[in-house]
């Protein structure tokens, strides 16, 4: 019954916390493996999530591993999403001009902390799936509850980004949205991350 009202019960990342306020965190994470994949939403029916099966058949959830050894893998959370639609920064930014990436949408699970390379990590069977390894890096991270909705999301990437901004940090890439919960946990116990990439 814990499920449904959003405890999480499986392994997050570790970070160390630079910096508090009231509002948001400055957070430090160490490098980390990853199965990611990046598609257009359109080949999923405009589901923007839909990519997430083809991450649960490589770590194996719901049947048998679609990776190289079969291997099982925990599932981690939360579950990275990342949108190759740029949101406008006042600080400048490095974008890709290719038109076909701005749908694109690539999802990530972290994989387990003793998969420390990439070569660790089973190799999946579909190529959609890659594995990536990301190394030490810093965000400024607002925490919410519900439902993560495109309206709401981009209302807490607009406050974060002021408030970063406001307070001197230098924003250094897209944001990324954490979620930690599966979908059917009653929308008050869900927990939420906005990220955005600082130095």
């Amino acid at each position: 019954m814990g499920i449904v009202f959003g405890k999480i019960c499986v392994e997050t990342p570790k970070y160390k916390t630079i910096q508090s306020t009231a509002d948001y965190e400055i957070r430090k994470y160490p490098a980390a493996v990853m199965a990611q994949v990046t598609y257009d939403p359109i080949q999923f029916k405009g589901d923007k999530d839909g990519g997430f099966k083809l991450l649960t058949n490589y770590i194996g959830i719901f049947g048998n591993p679609q990776n190289s050894n079969p291997e099982k893998i925990a599932m981690t959370t939360p579950v990275i999403t990342k949108s190759g639609e740029k949101i406008a920064m006042t600080t400048p930014v490095v974008t890709k001009s290719d038109d076909r990436e701005k749908n694109t949408v690539t999802m990530q699970f972290i994989l387990p902390a003793t998969y420390t390379k990439c070569e660790e990590a089973p190799k999946p069977l579909d190529e959609r799936v890659v594995i990536v390894e990301e190394g030490e890096r810093k965000y400024g991270v607002m925490k919410f509850g519900g439902t993560a909705s495109e309206k709401i999301v981009i209302e807490k990437v607009e406050n974060l980004k002021k408030l970063l901004e406001r307070d001197g940090c230098n924003i250094i890439g897209e944001f990324e949205l954490a979620r930690y919960n599966p979908t059917w946990i009653l929308p008050p116990f869900k927990t939420n991350e906005v990220r955005i990439p600082v130095e």
